[in-house]
């Protein structure tokens, strides 16, 4: 079988699935029983877990092509996340204003506004320090966790920009506008529903605090001010780039080429304000370097077992990529549940044909995955890049961040799963 970018997807030992599954389960609990040796030992327990896998697909199943293609999947992935991190590390905002509950409302919204323009990556990294500066006196581990949701998640729902599913989804021929004209309803609603708790949960801590500090927040706000304006030529090269498909490898390069561009025309001075650093974005590369690895003989019995799965209504297809996409990189995981809902239909997701049987007789299935795919990626730190490097931003900022279990229980699961729900139910119940 052949899979949508047309690797040849051979059938695998369900027990290679137990290095990406453990690999997981080490991400949430090794930080929480020792942070310092995870810390020091993580690129090996991540590397090492990869190379298991990766010399299965080579010697056991003798698939290079598939390790190949992944590779290449990854170095995409990393060359987009990593010049959009450099390069909004140059930019340095500083908020006029008061970190009221109003302005961090407004601050958040606005935030998932530009998410379908510069990605959430950008989004996030362009906001996250003056986010976490205007809200220095009072700064607590729910102001970044509802920051991931909304920036680095949910809001990048309506544009193939926003989030890399939906631009894969583009680039199989899905219309530019079909997201933002199927999707915005959803999309409003759940932002619209997280900003209203979040202002709830705001405003009760804002009360709390004593009248001096209230006094000391309100007076000290910051003077607005936006410095390393080159560095929105390099973003710009950065989006322009995404777009290019051939030959393989100019992508990549572009994007290199802005970051290095941008990290030596940014002054030093911009850089100790942000308190730029490469920790972040070094911890989400190794990370993800053993998730692309480990995931592979996951996604590729999936694809060839979804049918006997018996998954074949919308809203299975809604929980299943919403749950996968939770855990897995939502990129691939979008595209191996789009192949699935084509192939229920004997469809094929290469054919451009066949994409506008789909798009006007199962637009339905497109919708479910797309929008699972997006949102679930903020139910934990791992479903999208973003949100470990907003976390390891944040902690390097002082804030005690929820450990990964302790993000899920006091966070996704009693916030974002009854409105992900109330979104089944109404639209694909």
């Amino acid at each position: 079988m052949s899979a949508d970018s047309g690797v040849e997807i051979v059938p695998v030992d369900p027990v290679m699935i137990v290095p990406f599954v453990l690999l997981l389960v080490t991400i949430a609990v090794a930080p929480f029983i020792n942070k310092r040796w995870w810390e020091k030992n993580y690129p090996a327990v991540s590397v090492s877990l990869g190379l298991v896998v990766v010399v299965y697909y080579l010697l056991g199943v003798h698939n290079l092509t598939r390790v190949v293609t992944t590779l290449h999947e990854y170095i995409s992935f990393i060359a987009l996340l990593g010049s959009l991190f450099v390069v909004s590390g140059g930019i340095h905002i500083r908020l006029k204003g008061k970190a009221t509950p109003l302005a961090n409302v407004i601050l958040l919204g606005f935030g998932s506004l530009i998410a379908n323009i510069v990605g959430t990556t950008g989004a996030s990294m362009l906001l996250i320090r003056p986010y976490i500066r205007t809200n220095k006196y009072h700064i607590r581990s729910y102001h970044i966790v509802f920051f991931i949701f909304l920036v680095s998640n949910v809001g990048g729902a309506l544009t193939p920009i926003g989030d890399p599913p939906l631009f894969l989804g583009y680039l199989k021929g899905i219309p530019f506008f079909w997201f933002a004209q199927y999707v915005w309803l959803k999309w409003l609603i759940v932002v619209s529903v997280l900003l209203m708790i979040f202002y709830v949960i705001d405003t009760r801590d804002f009360r709390k605090r004593s009248a001096s500090l209230q006094h000391k927040v309100e007076e000290e706000g910051e003077k607005a001010a936006f410095e390393g304006l080159q560095n929105l030529g390099f973003l710009l090269a950065i989006l322009v780039a995404v777009f290019i498909e051939n030959p393989v490898g100019v992508r990549e390069a572009i994007m290199t080429a802005a970051a290095a561009g941008s990290y030596y025309t940014t002054s030093k001075k911009i850089h100790d304000r942000n308190n730029f650093n490469f920790i972040p974005i070094k911890e989400v590369a190794i990370l993800f370097l053993g998730i692309f690895a480990t995931m592979m003989p996951a996604l590729d019995w999936l694809t060839l077992n979804v049918h006997q799965l018996g998954i074949v209504r919308v809203e299975q297809f809604y929980w299943m990529t919403g749950a996968l996409s939770s855990v897995l990189d939502n990129a691939p995981t979008y595209l191996s549940f789009l192949a699935a809902s084509f192939g229920l239909f004997h469809l094929n997701l290469e054919d451009p044909q066949h994409m506008q049987i789909f798009l006007q007789a199962h637009w339905w299935y497109i919708q479910a995955v797309s929008i699972a795919a997006v949102f679930f990626g903020a139910m934990t730190y791992i479903g999208n890049g973003p949100n470990f490097m907003v976390k390891s931003i944040a902690e390097q900022s002082g804030v005690e961040m929820p450990s990964f279990f302790g993000y899920i229980i006091r966070y996704s699961l009693p916030i974002l799963l009854p409105i992900y729900i109330v979104v089944w139910f109404f639209f694909f119940h």
